[in-house]
């Protein structure tokens, strides 16, 4: 009996609709979109930013936006100060230094870049042939957010 009420507690404390978003990285993409056709949603960030903390802890743990990123794209999240090696879309992309303990990845560069400047957080919206349909580069809630995923799905 206790063996049952302690399983019936364990269950009862979990919180009911929990969920979590499914992260990708771009090494899988191609292979994913084989099974099934998506547009990529690329979230650039750096530490650093406190925007970037804020949508990664609000914004992406809104239970309707990771529903509806979860059903209808593939996530990638991307630290924009990565330091390793990626190859995506048949190319290489390596991290850039500038300075002692500061630089940016190429890709993060290649993906983010809005009116020749990058700033964070970035949100970049990639078709299956990985263009790029679709960049933000401020903070998103998740209202905004959900009604500009609801423009680019398919």
């Amino acid at each position: 009996m206790k063996i049952l009420i302690c399983f019936i507690s364990f269950f009862w404390a979990i919180p009911q609709g929990f969920a979590q978003l499914n992260m990708v990285q771009f090494e899988q993409i191609d292979s994913l979109q084989k099974e099934e056709k998506r547009n990529v949603i690329v979230f650039i960030h750096a530490d650093w930013c406190k925007y970037c903390q804020v949508m990664k802890n609000k914004t992406f743990k809104n239970k309707d936006a990771i529903k509806l990123i979860n059903e209808k794209f593939y996530f990638v999240d991307f630290n924009a100060e990565e330091k390793r090696k990626i190859v995506f879309n048949k190319q290489d992309f390596a991290f850039k230094p500038k300075g002692s303990n500061s630089g940016i990845h190429e890709l993060a560069i290649e993906l983010g870049t809005i009116n020749n400047q990058i700033n964070y957080p970035t949100l970049c919206v990639l078709n299956e042939k990985k263009e790029i349909i679709f960049q933000h580069n401020s903070f998103l809630n998740a209202k905004d957010l959900i009604n500009i995923l609801g423009e680019l799905k398919e």
